[in-house]
């Protein structure tokens, strides 16, 4: 964790790969001089041995016995970039020192291998950059917070008490109720905060965060690069990080923050605890510090909505029996004869045979299902709105309040792509103008860049559909060949089968699309060439979550909204192909569908992608990155590394943090499969819930075991991720609505009731929705052969609201489908005000600043200006404390002057006079 010198921190760490040329020398040829880079220079004063040992003797004759035999490499055209790479790095290092930090290098005494460079601001490069970025850091001053009395002080207190198994053992603030007033630093003010000792004054991530805005925006003259970044990007080194605070495990007591957090935090044995969210923000940064605040509370908010969910799914078990719908259609004395499901090779079949699909659609078409999409609409609301009182908390303690300026001047800061394309461009139009200082990128040089983008997301939207209709075209050809099967068990389970395999296909290649999606956003934006980094990410996060809702989604919005609506009607079927039918719902609806969809998609992804990816890949590449060092480092002993691996040997074989976008994009995905599509699967919160009780120790070991540690970045909010969510919150009431009135019997069942039946009840509903065809009317070719029926079939039944054969307008839809159609618009239009309605109410009924943080908030204002006054007046009472003391001290220095001017001879008095009267000026002065 420090230099050589064990006193020096090492605040963050350049590590790259080197290889040097060494010098070979050739019978006939003269004394070779040395190689540039062929030794390593240490800032410590030591020097590596390299090819000048190689140097012949005088005359150009070669004295063997006194010349070592360095294993010789030939790079061939490599030499000219690694040397290359040699000056930029050296370049960039000086300038490195020139800003004041201090560096130490591991010597090059192999001919390739890894080096590191460890980097220590001291505390003149610490006060300088703080003041420069605004950081604020404590002061003396303390005040106490004022907790807010009555019922609610009662309550919090006996939560506490309830809780206290399950809060971290992490250290606490000695006295939880006085908080210490924070100040953006300022060296002139130095006095006004709390400096123990200038050496722990900055934390570890905020030293390291001072570090890395250095290595930001140092830039070397070499190839024009503009930063680390660019530098990285160019292979000149390999990473950049700070180091992280020890090892996490180990026979060692010491205790360090990374050890801690394992302990109390990224241990799947912890599960039941609260998170250290304090604890977290400290060591990783405000920014993960506020993703895991919002991971903690949206797998809170999932207890009560899982709690609901299962009542829900409890409910339709209970009633299932006395469904009377469901019945009707398992009762074999009412001998429903339905129409073929295929052509030729389908025969006439009984409505009883899907008496179970009938009794399983009721576990999630029942009334409660409405009950429980609108409780889920106001949970949504709920969620948001308790989250941003949270964020507001949070801000107040992490002292985030104000943080406007310092997000103005870092979104100032271009990113080096940038500046290398604006470079590019001054470049090329250096004949034309010589006036470049306001010359910026324009929408005509991004007009490639917009493009393409718009080409490809279409492109890959298509994609997707495309795969969506691959699955419904294998879903209709397979059920085709299956009922053409002799075996009566197949053709039985035809619909089960189809259904499965066809899920499992879409899961896979939603899987695939993901990661193919994910690296063409990144692509795409990069050639859009964003100004900053917050640009960056903001136009990233979008393409990314278009392309993986329309990915993850469509699928599930065919089944809910489009399956079984463009079939036709018997002797008139719509054709995909020659003799393939469009694909109709099963005989108790298309929900039962949708709920199965739903679930092994939500699941998959789950296990599949956010589990199994997370765990697998980050260890496949930490152990491919190590064979790759093994395999290029050279079998030469190095003599000056030491035995035991140090801190920063162990962090560069971790994975870089590549940032939040993955984590945060999975579960926006699963706050859309709890939310949107919840009326027809009211167990997908409680499945979501499991999940996320094992994602947060999940991403918890990663950022404590597996991840390079990152840099600390200081947001106020998680941002655009907010306006996602209220937005997928705000579709979810669309998306419900139309699932109740189109995909489920909702509406019919409740017209049935109240318009059609005549005694109130259900009985006679499945009679109400079938119609009545005229086999004789089926088309020539497509009647069932060697029908199992008996010959004298006249009518068979489907399910729609036609008119009947015997009718003047037969076949033609009947008046109860347009009475329907109009309650279905109804409910869609009601349901959605109700609920829209509701959701202001809510927002409105709920302050988005807790009272107690606001009150607190004004109060810090005014401590602070008392702070200040107070110690400006101090300050300059002890200035004019000062000044009187001068005043005095010259006062009775002349009096001093004057008596033994008296004894003098009469010839002097003049000047004595004279004396006395510069004295007296200079007591004035």
């Amino acid at each position: 964790m420090h230099f050589k010198d064990s006193k020096r921190k090492v605040d963050y760490v350049l590590a790259y790969h080197y290889r040097k040329r060494l010098a070979r020398h050739l019978p006939g040829v003269g004394s070779p001089g040395p190689t540039r880079g062929s030794a390593s220079l240490v800032s410590n004063g030591g020097a590596g041995r390299g090819c000048a040992e190689l140097q012949q003797q005088e005359g150009g004759q070669r004295v063997p016995q006194e010349q070592p035999r360095p294993e010789v490499i030939e790079l061939g055209p490599l030499d000219a970039l690694e040397e290359e790479k040699q000056l930029q790095r050296e370049e960039y290092e000086r300038n490195l020192v020139e800003a004041g930090l201090e560096i130490e290098k591991d010597p090059e005494n192999k001919s390739q291998g890894l080096s590191f460079v460890r980097i220590h601001a001291p505390w003149q490069v610490l006060s300088r950059e703080a003041e420069l970025l605004k950081i604020k850091m404590p002061t003396k001053k303390m005040y106490e917070i004022t907790e807010e009395g009555g019922i609610l002080k009662t309550l919090n207190e006996i939560w506490c008490k309830l809780t206290e198994p399950l809060q971290p053992e992490v250290p606490q603030p000695e006295n939880a109720n006085m908080k210490c007033l924070s100040y953006p630093f300022s060296r002139e003010k130095v006095y006004l905060y709390n400096i123990k000792d200038k050496d722990t004054f900055f934390d570890n991530a905020t030293r390291s965060r001072i570090v890395h805005e250095i290595l930001k925006r140092t830039p070397t003259k070499a190839r024009n690069s503009m930063g680390i970044g660019t530098l990285i990007a160019n292979n000149v080194y390999d990473a950049a990080y700070p180091l992280h605070d020890g090892e996490y495990e180990g026979q060692n007591d010491d205790m360090n923050e990374r050890k801690l957090l394992y302990q109390e935090w990224a241990r799947y044995g912890a599960f039941y605890k609260f998170q250290p969210i304090d604890l977290i923000r400290k060591y990783f940064g405000e920014k993960i510090g506020l993703y895991f605040a919002w991971l903690g509370l949206y797998t809170e908010f999932l207890i009560p909505s899982s709690v609901v969910g299962i009542i829900v799914f409890l409910y339709g078990c209970i009633t299932i029996e006395s469904d009377i719908p469901s019945k009707e259609m398992c009762d074999q004395s009412n001998a429903f004869t339905m129409c073929p499901l295929c052509d030729k090779f389908c025969d006439y079949w009984n409505l009883s045979s899907a008496c179970a699909t009938a009794r399983a659609s009721h576990l999630f078409d029942n009334p409660a299902t409405v009950f429980f999409s609108i409780f889920m609409a106001l949970w949504a609301t709920m969620f948001l709105e308790q989250w941003k009182r949270l964020q507001m908390r949070l801000s107040y303690f992490w002292d985030l309040t104000g943080l406007e300026e310092e997000e103005e001047r870092v979104q100032e800061h271009p990113r080096p792509e940038y500046e290398t394309k604006l470079l590019q461009k001054k470049l090329k139009n250096e004949k034309m103008t010589n006036e470049h200082s306001n010359e910026k990128l324009t929408w005509t040089d991004r007009l490639p860049g917009y493009a393409a983008n718009f080409g490809l997301i279409l492109f890959m939207i298509s994609l997707t559909f495309s795969a969506v209709f691959g699955v419904m075209v294998y879903r209709i050809t397979t059920a085709a060949a299956l009922s053409f099967s002799t075996n009566a068990t197949t053709r039985s389970n035809v619909r089960a089968t189809v259904t499965a395999t066809a899920v499992i296909i879409n899961l896979v290649v939603i899987l695939i699309l993901d990661e193919i999606y994910g690296a063409v956003a990144k692509w795409l934006t990069e050639i859009e060439v964003p100004k900053t980094e917050k640009t960056f990410e903001e136009r990233l996060i979008l393409k990314a979550f278009l392309l993986k809702f329309v990915n993850s989604y469509a699928p599930i919005f065919y089944v809910a909204f489009f399956k079984g609506r463009f079939v036709g009607r018997p002797g008139h079927y719509v054709y995909v192909f020659d003799g393939y039918r469009m694909e109709e719902c099963a005989p108790g609806g298309c929900l039962m569908e949708l709920c199965i969809q739903l679930s092994i998609i939500m699941l998959g992804k789950q296990l599949i992608q956010n589990n199994l990816f997370e765990i697998g890949i980050p260890k496949l590449k930490k152990l491919f990155r190590k064979l790759k060092d093994e395999r290029t480092e050279s079998k030469e002993m190095d003599t000056n590394q030491s035995k035991n691996p140090q801190q920063w040997d162990l962090d560069y074989i971790l994975e870089p943090f590549t940032g939040l976008t993955p984590e945060y994009m999975e579960m926006i995905i699963q706050f859309g499969f709890v939310t949107l599509f919840v009326a027809s699967f009211p167990l997908a919160p409680l499945f979501a819930l499991l999940n996320n009780v094992i994602e947060v120790r999940l991403d918890a070991k990663k950022f404590v075991t597996e991840l390079r540690r990152p840099d600390t970045v200081r947001e106020k909010d998680i941002g655009i991720w907010y306006n996602i969510l209220s937005g997928i919150g705000k579709l979810s009431v669309i998306i419900n609505a139309f699932v109740i009135a189109v995909t489920s019997d909702f509406i019919p069942r409740l017209m049935y009731q109240y318009a059609y039946s005549q005694n109130g009840t259900m009985h006679g509903f499945i009679n109400h929705t079938l119609s009545y065809f005229n086999v004789s009317h089926l088309k020539a070719g497509t009647q069932p052969e060697n029908s199992l029926f008996a010959q004298d079939v006249l009518f068979c039944r489907f399910k729609d609201y036609r008119e009947p054969p015997w009718s003047q307008n037969q076949y033609e839809f009947s008046k109860q489908y347009w009475a329907v159609l109009s309650a279905r618009l109804a409910f869609v239009i009601l349901f959605q005000n109700l609920v829209m309605f509701l959701s202001v109410l809510v927002d409105w009924m709920i302050p988005d600043i807790p009272k107690d943080i606001s009150e607190q908030i004004k109060k810090e204002k005014s401590v602070l200006v008392d702070f200040f006054l107070k110690e400006e007046h101090e300050k300059l009472k002890l200035i004019e404390s000062f000044i009187a003391h001068d005043r005095q001290k010259h006062t009775s220095a002349a009096k001093g002057k004057r008596s033994r001017a008296a004894s003098f001879s009469q010839c002097h008095h003049s000047q004595t006079g004279n004396i006395a009267s510069f004295s007296s000026q200079h007591t004035e002065v």
